[in-house]
């Protein structure tokens, strides 16, 4: 049978919407199940076996079962309310829970809910008898109409209250699992406080995992470098550097041209030197930072007085992060602070290491401009270290950065 294209684009509008109430409908009965299990039965089997004149310990049986009975059950009741969130809403409660949540719930949030599931239970059992009035009117003998002239309009009426009536109950059971769904979360899964927690924990972890991997691809582009493309110009300039010693016959353009790409080479050598100490410097790695710093002020433009006091050394990323805060802050000093000399203090206290920059320049130094200061203070955050600069208007300047010791 060919079904009619408006029928079939109104099927289609409306697809959506059954889809939902069914996927609500089996989760609320489900739900009602369990708590006709977890109370019902326990509330009625001690009143079955109590006598027609009941003894007060059996009266206080009769009440306290009902109650004893799913606290006992808690657990058990949690497994599977859980299961079947997420069997049939794809909604995940897990963590760890507290006792007195899961009471609540069991207690209070779900017996609330399933009554509520009855309760739309009966609007929609009403509804549909009601829409379906005309059915039942039909189904009566002639003369019962024939004697009930008007029948019609009053089952239009009926009718129309049975749709309203449906469309409460499809309201009732929609916002009855919503209710149900946020109860569960709050209180058959973790306390939020511990799940905050837990959250910060984890994303402490993967940052700090990220920064390690980060840390790990510059080593290993820094090897990379230094043991292809830099041997391979070092060998380069080399043989240029005996080319132009040793040929003494050739015409002189040949020889400008073998001193200018001598030249080149020379020049890519040291870049690419620069370079490969920008990405990771191997003196770090190999005699820790007080040797890598040691370098840095050497090859500074200005006078530099270092004091390292390290009785142990610090976590290799941590390491790094210190040695490029110091180089990317004297950078700093030379390009901007019109200073005559710097002072660098790193000094390990216990699991902090503590790493002081100053200058005598004409200060007025400020993160917030957007200068590289705002990338030293990202580069100590990303291994939540801290970072402090007081710059007055004349100097001093002095940066402090502390470093957690171990990640």
């Amino acid at each position: 049978m060919k079904i009619p294209s408006e029928l079939r684009r109104l099927l289609q509008w409306l697809r959506p919407a059954i889809q939902r109430l069914r996927r609500d409908a089996v989760c609320g009965c489900a739900g009602m199940v369990v708590q006709l299990v977890a109370w019902a039965l326990p509330m009625s089997v001690p009143w079955l076996i109590v006598e027609d004149v009941a003894s007060l310990p059996e009266i206080v049986l009769a009440l306290t079962v009902p109650l004893v009975v799913p606290a006992a059950a808690t657990p058990l009741l949690t497994r599977v309310q859980r299961l079947r969130f997420g069997a049939l809403l794809g909604r995940e409660i897990t963590g760890p829970r507290t006792a007195w949540r899961q009471l609540s719930y069991h207690l209070l949030a779900g017996p609330a809910v399933a009554f509520g599931g009855v309760v739309a239970l009966g609007l929609a059992l009403a509804g549909l008898a009601a829409v379906t009035d005309y059915i039942w009117v039909w189904g009566l003998p002639l003369s019962w109409r024939l004697d009930h002239v008007g029948y019609s309009t009053k089952a239009a009426y009926v009718t129309l209250g049975g749709l309203v009536l449906l469309a409460i109950a499809y309201w009732l059971v929609g916002a009855l699992v919503r209710l149900d769904t946020r109860a569960a979360t709050a209180l058959l899964g973790p306390v939020p406080a511990r799940e905050l927690e837990r959250r910060v924990e984890d994303l402490t972890e993967s940052r700090a995992g990220a920064v390690d991997a980060a840390d790990a691809e510059r080593r290993r582009i820094e090897r990379d470098l230094h043991d292809g493309a830099q041997q391979r110009l070092v060998s380069m300039a080399v043989n240029l550097g005996l080319a132009k010693a040793t040929l003494k016959d050739l015409p002189d353009e040949a020889r400008e041209v073998i001193e200018e790409a001598h030249r080149e080479a020379k020049g890519a050598v040291e870049e690419l030197s620069h370079l490969v100490r920008g990405l990771h410097p191997a003196v770090l790695d190999e005699l820790g930072l007080d040797a890598a710093l040691s370098g840095i002020a050497a090859r500074a433009p200005l006078p530099v007085r270092l004091h390292v006091h390290m009785p142990e050394r610090a976590a290799p990323t941590v390491e790094a992060v210190a040695y490029f805060v110091v180089s990317e802050a004297l950078a700093n000093i030379a390009k901007h602070a019109q200073a005559t000399r710097a002072d660098v203090t790193v000094v390990r206290t216990g699991d902090s290491l503590r790493v002081v920059i100053s200058d005598d320049g004409v200060g007025g130094a400020d993160a917030s401009r957007g200068s590289g200061l705002a990338g030293l203070a990202k580069r100590a955050g990303s291994v939540d270290g801290t970072f402090d600069i007081r710059s007055p208007r004349g100097g001093p300047t002095v940066i402090t950065v502390e470093l957690p010791c171990v990640l």
